[in-house]
């Protein structure tokens, strides 16, 4: 080839493999382009998808999630979120399982070798390991540097109270769920769908505040627990209900449990018994009685009964505790709680009349409240005779105690039946929602017949440990039911009380199960023990409270004056001796 040939042919060449290079370039920039586009694509899509990465079935939102605070009524905390680190691996990245095992337990020596093995072993993404540990144990497992071994941070429940607002506050299980009390109502009101959406995180919810007064609540708990040592009982119980507005003050039931450690809610006794119990609670039902005739007109203060002899039904006989053996008056059958006498005031409304107000004051319904807590009432649905002779003095039938409690702020609020709660409520918002029972007349009597009882009857020891604040009250000493019979020495004993009587802010209930004698000098109704606990707590509660004593000697005079006016008319029923 020539030389002219080769100068022709060059820059063709040079030509030929530009154009190719310009091909390459724009197919790479192509190329390029469009990786750089999917990558983009993903990074979209990732960054506009939560994730739903799970230990255990349980999304990491939720075991991150956070509960409430709940405060009582003063703002003090009754429950609280502490944040704790808990362990966690991922067994499909564990390289050396048995160097892991024993890593971990030189920091954890509890941990059962094999069980921990087990645990690590497979290709699980997540898997507890130990929940709920200390920082400085955070930080020696850290320390050790195993791959596929991390925390996640959990909140963990703490109740600064302690066991004192225990069957109040309920408790949470390990995953931070409401098991019990207020903590359960907590979840079903929403607190729980918040938590599965990621939204309960950093402790951002708004605090609970319940109408608890922990000042009465620690007074309460303190004389109850004493009061199971002084009387040798094996229960006790309380609540103390503002009469106008029905929020709950306090309440205790003992045996209790530490809401700190869940698993003691479990051991036996341990339920609410203001709320989940039912009992035949004895004579505190006599104010029953007498609100469902006095009201009905069937019976007034000036009328008197014979309470001589035993009320007879066949072969069976009712008779009085230590009766008096004569005629008395209606407040004389409230001061010395004549079963027989209270059985003839019921038999002048009728025993349908007297059924019928069971069921307006609520005692044939369970009580619902924000406490999952509760037992349906054991109340015949039609009274005979005899069970309405029995129902008089509180026999034959069992109800809680916050039934009563509810019925006894009724008999003293104005008549106005209302519904127990715990969270804040103000008095107009409660009487939109109350039922009237009895007229303002009959309430009217019924304080001055619990403030003459409290003077001069079964409440005196009460009134006395008052220090002169004026409080009524009524005892129930009732006979429990063993093996299908009454008897065996065993008495559950009640006391009601309301105070300050010329205007009932507050009432309270107080039970106590198979209480003994304080010493030999001492009885064992509900006077002696109950009643004596009821004056130690409001001799300690009424300052907190704001209520102030209020010695009215002339108020208290007339009172008096009225309740015991000489029998000067024949009694309405007259009996015989059979």
């Amino acid at each position: 080839m020539s030389t002219i040939d080769q100068t022709i042919t060059l820059p063709g060449a040079n030509y030929a493999r530009t154009a190719m290079t310009r091909r390459r370039l724009a197919i790479m920039t192509i190329v390029v382009s469009i990786g750089f586009a999917v990558i983009g694509a993903k990074l979209v899509q990732l960054g506009t998808v939560e994730t739903t990465t799970t230990i255990e079935g349980q999304e990491i939102s939720e075991i991150e999630a956070s509960r409430p605070a709940i405060l009582d009524r003063n703002g003090l905390e009754m429950a609280v979120d502490l944040r704790v680190p808990s362990l966690y691996a991922e067994p499909r990245r564990i390289i050396d399982v048995e160097e892991a095992v024993t890593a971990l337990r030189s920091v954890l020596p509890d941990l059962d070798p094999t069980w921990l093995r087990n645990r690590l072993t497979g290709d699980k993404g997540f898997v507890w390991v130990q929940r709920e540990l200390t920082p400085n144990i955070r930080d020696q497992v850290m320390g050790l540097g195993i791959p596929g071994i991390d925390f996640l941070t959990e909140s963990r429940r703490f109740y600064p109270g302690g066991v004192e607002a225990s069957h109040v506050l309920g408790t949470v299980n390990i995953d931070s769920q409401g098991i019990a009390g207020i903590e359960s109502d907590l979840d079903d009101s929403g607190v729980a769908a918040l938590q599965a959406a990621g939204i309960a995180r950093g402790q951002a919810l708004q605090a609970v505040r319940l109408t608890i007064d922990m000042r009465v609540q620690h007074a309460m708990y303190v004389e109850l627990v004493d009061a199971i040592k002084r009387y040798q009982s094996i229960a006790g119980a309380g609540v103390m209900l503002d009469a106008r507005t029905g929020e709950i003050l306090a309440m205790v039931s003992l045996p209790d449990f530490d809401p700190n450690v869940p698993a003691s809610a479990l051991e036996e006794g341990r339920f609410n018994r203001i709320t989940a119990g039912n009992f035949e609670l004895g004579s505190v039902v006599k104010t029953v009685s007498f609100a469902a005739a006095l009201d009905s007109g069937a019976v007034t203060l000036n009328d008197s009964f014979d309470a001589r002899f035993p009320v007879r039904f066949g072969r069976f006989a009712i008779n009085d505790f230590r009766g008096e053996g004569r005629i008395l008056t209606v407040p004389e059958i409230f001061r010395y709680s004549s079963n027989v006498g209270t059985i003839q005031i019921v038999q002048q409304m009728g025993k349908d009349n007297y059924r019928a107000f069971f069921s307006r004051v609520g005692f044939d319904k369970p009580i619902v409240t924000e406490l999952p807590e509760m037992a349906a009432p054991n109340v015949p649905a039609e009274f005979s005779e005899v069970v309405a002779a029995t129902a008089s003095f509180g026999h034959g039938f069992s109800i809680s105690p916050l039934h009563m409690a509810r019925a006894l702020a009724a008999f003293v609020n104005g008549g106005n039946l209302l519904q127990p709660t715990f969270y804040p409520r103000t008095e107009t918002v409660a009487l939109t929602m109350a039922t009237r029972v009895i007229s303002e007349e009959t309430s009217a009597i019924l304080r001055q017949l619990l403030r003459f009882n409290a003077m001069q009857g079964s409440g005196s020891r009460m009134n006395r440990i008052a220090m002169g604040y004026r409080v009524g009250g009524k005892t129930g000493t009732a006979e429990k039911v063993v093996n299908g019979r009454y008897g065996a020495k065993k008495n559950l004993n009640v006391f009601v009380t309301a105070f300050p009587m010329e205007d009932p802010q507050y009432v309270m209930l107080i039970l106590l199960d198979e209480a003994e004698p304080e010493n030999p000098q001492s009885g064992n109704t509900a006077g002696w023990n109950a009643g004596e606990v009821s004056g130690r707590i409001i001799a300690k509660v009424a300052p907190m409270l704001g209520v102030a004593p209020a010695p009215t000697p002339d108020l208290d005079a007339a009172i008096i004056a009225a309740m015991t006016r000489p029998l000067t008319a024949a009694p309405l029923v007259a009996g015989e001796q059979p």
